[in-house]
C-alpha cells in the first residue's frame, strides 16, 4: 500500500507545480501573510481537513487522523517572503513590487498542501495523526515558530520533521546530519559617537569612519583570536552607515553585523567581546558608542534518531534518492523552538538548478521543482518511521 501512497505524491507534481507558482506571484513578506494564509485554509477546506488559523498569528494548522493506532507527528512548512525584487524572467514572476519568494518558502508549502491531498485518500489506512503545520514569518525574529508553540501548536506532537528546498544541493540529495545542523543567529546594532567637522579640519574632529574602520577591523579578532579554534563562530559587519558629504567630517557611524554561534558559551563570550572592544577602540579615539545585542534563533540542534530516520529510511520513499549526513551550515532558523520542545529533525531537499547557481536570498533564487515531491515523500517517510519506532 505505501507504494501507491508515495506514487499518489508523484502525481500532485503537477497541483504542487500550480500551487508553488500561483504563492510565487503573490508573494507575503513575515508577519504580513494574510492572503497566504486564507489560500492555505481554503486548500484544506476544500480538502474536508480540518484546521486551525490565525495560530500564533499567521499560522494555519490542519489535523489528519489517520484510522489506525499510532503516534502524532508535525510536519512543518514556512510560508514567508522576502522584501527582494525579483530579477527573474520567468511566467511565474513575482506580481508585487518589493516582495519575492526568495527562499523557496511557495515550494515548501506546495509540497506540504500536495502530500496532504495526496494522502487523504489512504486516511484510514494510515496510523496515528499527522500535524500540518504551517508556519508564518520564519524570515524575521522573533519568529512565528514560538508563538505558534505558545499557540499550543505542538501539543500532544510526539515528534516533528520539516524540510528546506535547498538550490546550492544536487537534485536528488536529502541532507541532515544527527546533532547541530543550523547555527544561532543573533544580530547587533554600534553606533560610534563622535565629532564632526571640516575635511580640511580632521584634527578638531573625532572622526566617527576612522573610529568604525578600526572597530571593525579588530571586531575580526574576536572569532580568529578570542575563540577557541575548536569552536565555530562567524561574526560579520554587513552595513555601514556614515556620513553625507565629500567634505565633511562625520560625527556619527552605524555598524550592524551578524554572529553565528552553536554553543551557549560560545555565544556569550562574543556578546562580551564585542563591548570591550568597542569600549576600547572609540575610549582610545575620545568617542562615546552605544551598543545593541539582539539574540535570534537558537541553532538547530537535530536528534539523533530522528535525524536517523532521514538518513536510513529515505530511499524506501523514492529509490532515486540518496542522503548524506553533512557538517551544519552557518543559516539560522526557528525549526530550533520546535526541536527544543520535541524529539524530531530538520534536512535539506536538493534542489539546485544546472547553471542557475544563485543563492538564498538573491534576487534571481529559484529552484527545481521537482524536488518538492521529494520533500513530500521524505516527510511522509519520517513520519511513518516515526509509527514504526517504540
Amino acid at each position: 500500500m505505501w507504494d501507491n501512497l508515495f506514487q499518489a505524491i508523484d502525481d500532485q507534481y503537477e497541483n504542487m507545480v500550480k500551487t508553488r507558482r500561483y504563492l510565487h506571484q503573490h508573494p507575503e513578506v513575515s508577519f504580513q501573510e494574510t492572503e497566504t494564509a486564507e489560500f492555505i485554509a481554503n486548500t484544506y477546506d476544500k480538502l474536508g481537513i480540518p484546521y486551525e488559523s490565525k495560530v500564533g498569528g499567521n499560522g494555519v494548522v490542519a489535523t489528519l487522523k489517520g484510522g489506525r493506532p499510532g503516534k502524532t507527528v508535525a510536519l512543518r512548512a514556512d510560508f514567508d517572503a522576502l522584501p527582494i525584487q525579483e530579477e527573474n524572467e520567468v511566467s511565474y514572476k513575482s506580481k508585487r513590487d518589493g516582495a519575492m519568494h526568495a527562499c523557496g518558502h511557495d515550494g515548501h508549502t506546495a509540497a506540504l498542501l500536495g502530500l496532504a491531498e495526496a494522502i487523504l485518500p489512504f486516511k484510514e489506512d494510515l496510523p496515528g495523526t499527522i500535524i500540518f503545520l504551517h508556519q508564518h514569518a520564519e524570515e524575521y525574529a522573533p519568529g512565528g515558530a514560538k508563538p505558534m508553540i505558545e499557540a499550543g501548536a505542538l501539543e500532544k506532537v510526539d515528534a516533528v520533521f520539516g524540510s528546506h528546498l535547498w538550490a546550492t544541493t544536487p537534485f536528488g540529495t536529502i541532507e541532515t546530519s544527527k546533532g547541530p545542523f543550523m547555527a544561532g543567529a543573533d544580530r547587533f546594532e554600534i553606533i560610534v559617537k563622535g565629532k564632526g567637522g571640516h575635511g580640511a579640519q580632521p584634527h578638531e574632529t573625532k572622526d566617527a569612519i576612522v573610529i568604525a574602520a578600526q572597530l571593525i577591523t579588530s571586531l575580526q579578532q574576536i572569532v580568529s583570536r578570542r575563540i577557541n579554534p575548536l569552536d565555530t563562530a562567524v561574526l560579520t559587519v554587513g552595513t555601514i552607515e556614515a556620513g553625507h558629504s565629500f567634505n565633511i567630517i562625520a560625527d556619527t557611524a552605524k555598524l550592524v553585523g551578524t554572529v553565528r554561534t552553536f554553543d551557549a558559551q560560545v555565544q556569550e563570550a562574543i556578546i562580551k567581546e564585542i563591548e570591550n572592544i568597542t569600549k576600547g577602540v572609540c575610549t582610545a579615539s575620545g568617542a562615546d558608542y552605544d551598543y545593541r545585542y539582539e539574540k535570534g534563533y537558537p541553532p538547530v540542534i537535530n536528534h539523533e534518531k530522528e535525524a536517523g530516520f532521514i538518513l536510513e529510511h529515505t530511499q524506501k520513499a523514492d529509490s532515486a534518492l540518496t542522503t548524506r549526513e553533512v557538517e551544519p551550515v552557518m543559516a539560522g532558523e526557528d525549526f530550533a523552538y520546535y526541536l527544543m520542545e520535541k524529539p524530531g529533525a530538520f534536512f535539506f531537499t536538493g534542489a539546485n538548478i544546472p547553471g542557475h547557481d544563485y543563492p538564498h536570498h538573491h534576487p534571481k533564487f529559484d529552484f527545481d521543482e521537482r524536488a518538492m515531491p521529494h520533500a513530500a515523500k521524505t516527510l511522509l517517510q519520517a513520519y511513518l518511521t516515526t509509527q514504526e519506532e517504540e
